[in-house]
């Protein structure tokens, strides 16, 4: 298999001549999922619609399967590639099964004629989509979702070996958006379809990609796999955030944490605190979160949302230090929740906490506090 199946090589890329992004040199294996994310307006569709020969290219080269796709003809380029873009078709007097059988005329003779199996191609993309019921159906009748849908079957009736989306998610919602980044994901794993597209939603681009470009500035700002892309530094930066977080391991944007003196020390561990924090956060009560270990899960929203967050060393008893850390800090809180957690050798000073808790008539439990 070609190591480079699709390659961008000193790509340039803008509009009427004038570069916005250039230099852009990715190479792409196939059955890979590429995704481009990067804030609105940064250039992932004006790079989409280059390399689909929907723009100009201005600078370099991109080379597909060996080719360029500059000296390709259109009819060889569609029976190859698939594109989904965002902009809008005209599609007068057209059914949605019109639009999807319009993939299958890269294959068809002159007369555009379809045969019976480009027929049963047509019926069998718009079953893949969930969308055999609307074949009939005018397509400027139905809504932007089921567009989506039926454009992604237009895409998929083409049996592309590459297929290229612009933010195909858009107008779905959460079913259906699981759905079509299921589908391409068996089309390049089970098919070995070369997939490049944007998406808003990191979350999701995270979870499907396996690799990532990054688009913000006049050249590429990083590319690389998810696991060297999404780090809490990297997507602050990438987008500019200033006024949230980005949480790694839930692959989730968290607004800010409470700002002030913490009112709220909540005892947990292995995820019941997750829910008191949100609450907290939602009432916009500060709070301290202890005694936890680092490779805890709620170690990992605590450090984001809490006002402090009191450790122990992995692997490590709680010590004696940590133990008066915490109960000072805690001495200082109105309130102590305790949502529940396992104790055992390692944590078990986590129970004093919880014992002078109670003698300081501070204590709660997650049902009391939640009104359950």
């Amino acid at each position: 298999m070609n190591e480079k199946y699709f390659e961008m090589k000193g790509l340039s890329v803008g509009y009427k001549g004038k570069a916005l992004i250039h230099d852009i040199c990715i190479d792409i294996k196939k059955g890979e999922i590429v995704t481009l994310i990067g804030p609105n307006g940064a250039g992932k569709s004006t790079i989409l619609k280059s390399i689909t020969r929907q723009l100009e290219i201005i600078g370099g080269k991109v080379i597909f399967d060996e080719s360029d796709i500059g000296s390709m003809p259109y009819k060889a380029l569609a029976s190859k590639m698939a594109v989904v873009l965002t902009d809008r078709i005209k599609a007068e007097m057209m059914t949605c099964h019109d639009i999807v059988a319009t993939g299958r005329y890269p294959y068809t003779g002159r007369l555009g004629i379809l045969t019976r199996k480009d027929e049963e191609k047509v019926e069998e993309a718009l079953t893949m989509v969930h969308a055999a019921d609307l074949g009939n159906r005018d397509f400027r009748a139905i809504s932007d979702g089921q567009r989506q849908r039926v454009l992604l079957a237009r895409a998929i009736c083409q049996e592309p070996d590459v297929i290229v989306l612009d933010e195909p998610t858009s107008f779905l919602d959460v079913k259906y958006k699981l759905e079509l980044l299921t589908i391409l994901r068996r089309m390049a794993k089970g098919n070995g379809i070369t997939v490049i597209m944007s998406l808003h939603e990191i979350d999701l681009a995270e979870k499907i990609s396996d690799k990532i470009i990054c688009v913000n500035g006049e050249t590429i700002f990083d590319y690389g796999t998810p696991e060297e892309i999404f780090r809490e530094a990297h997507i602050r930066n990438l987008y500019n955030i200033n006024n949230g977080h980005f949480d790694p391991v839930f692959g989730s944007m968290e607004l800010p944490g409470p700002v002030g003196e913490p009112e709220v020390f909540v005892i947990s561990s292995g995820g019941t605190g997750i829910p008191v924090y949100r609450i907290l956060q939602k009432q916009d009560r500060p709070f301290i979160a202890g005694i936890l270990y680092p490779n805890d899960v709620d170690y990992h929203l605590a450090k984001i949302l809490a006002a402090d967050v009191i450790t122990e060393k992995p692997f490590n008893c709680i010590s004696e230090e940590t133990l008066k850390e915490a109960l000072s800090k805690m001495e200082k809180c109105d309130t102590v929740i305790y949502a529940g957690t396992e104790t055992g050798e390692m944590n078990q000073r986590i129970q004093v906490l919880i014992d002078e808790a109670r003698k300081a008539g501070k204590l709660e439990t997650y049902e009391a506090f939640n009104g359950d």
